[in-house]
């Protein structure tokens, strides 16, 4: 017997965790969306009306005064925003609507956590890579100049979007009112996030504090990989690893406590 292999026990606790989750997702996307028109379609298609509402609104009032394309900043900007915004926003009222579902022996608080999780970050994906492919196709915009850069800056944004939203998730089902607060900061982080400013636009004085802000770091990184040498992008890649290392490390300590709370009661 192979002494690395995992444990049949771990293996089929894994398979029955993935089915419920899945499970979950699918409960989620029918609750939220319904299951006529273009149903489940919503996840993405909502994200690119509201990117290409905002791109039209831009190109009308003629308030890009930069030397950037404004379709790919525009794309690259917002689609950051509800890539973090959605996800963390979800998470703060996961739990109340899904309570009941807490009885079955193998739903878990943090299987609720995780379907919205990857729900919204499977959204904000596929809402990006379609609008920003078709207008690709329709000339309106060049294709990346570093694929590999705009794949790692997304990554990077999805884990930190996660694990706040972990985090902003615990405190709300310890604290009501956090949920409500989160909505407020999330429009007062809104100007800060990088999606409407380059770092070297900034007085030097002001760049190391905007850096600060991990998407900050991970807008920077993107609109390098779209725009190449015609940016100079600042990011510290090292920097938001730590950082999003210890928000999940902290995340994971607060869903635990939380879902020894609420499936104690």
């Amino acid at each position: 017997m192979d002494r690395t292999a995992p444990p049949p026990d771990f293996l089929r606790s894994l398979a029955i965790q993935t089915r419920v989750i899945g499970a979950l997702v699918m409960r989620e996307i029918i609750t939220r969306y319904g299951r006529h028109n273009i149903g489940f379609m919503w996840v993405f298609v909502e994200p690119m009306m509201f990117t290409t509402g905002v791109l039209a609104v831009w190109s009308l009032v003629h308030t890009h005064a930069t030397k950037l394309p404004l379709v790919p900043f525009v794309v690259t900007g917002y689609s950051t925003v509800l890539l973090w915004r959605n996800t963390i926003g979800r998470c703060g009222n996961a739990i109340e609507p899904n309570r009941a579902l807490l009885h079955h022996r193998n739903v878990r608080v943090v299987d609720l956590f995780i379907a919205r999780l990857l729900l919204e970050v499977g959204g904000a994906t596929l809402s990006f890579m379609t609008l920003a492919t078709l207008l690709t196709l329709a000339g309106l915009m060049s294709p990346p100049e570093d694929v590999l850069a705009c794949v790692i800056a997304w990554l990077l944004l999805a884990w930190f979007a996660m694990s706040m939203g972990l985090i902003v998730g615990s405190l709300s089902a310890a604290f009501d009112p956090v949920d409500r607060i989160w909505h407020v900061l999330s429009y007062l982080f809104l100007p800060l996030s990088g999606a409407f400013y380059m770092v070297d636009w900034l007085p030097s004085r002001v760049q190391s504090l905007a850096l600060l802000l991990p998407t900050v770091d991970c807008t920077e990184l993107l609109r390098a990989g779209f725009f190449g040498a015609n940016v100079h992008a600042h990011y510290d890649l090292g920097y938001v690893v730590v950082v999003n290392t210890t928000l999940l490390l902290i995340a994971v300590a607060g869903a635990q406590r939380v879902s020894v709370t609420v499936e104690g009661e």
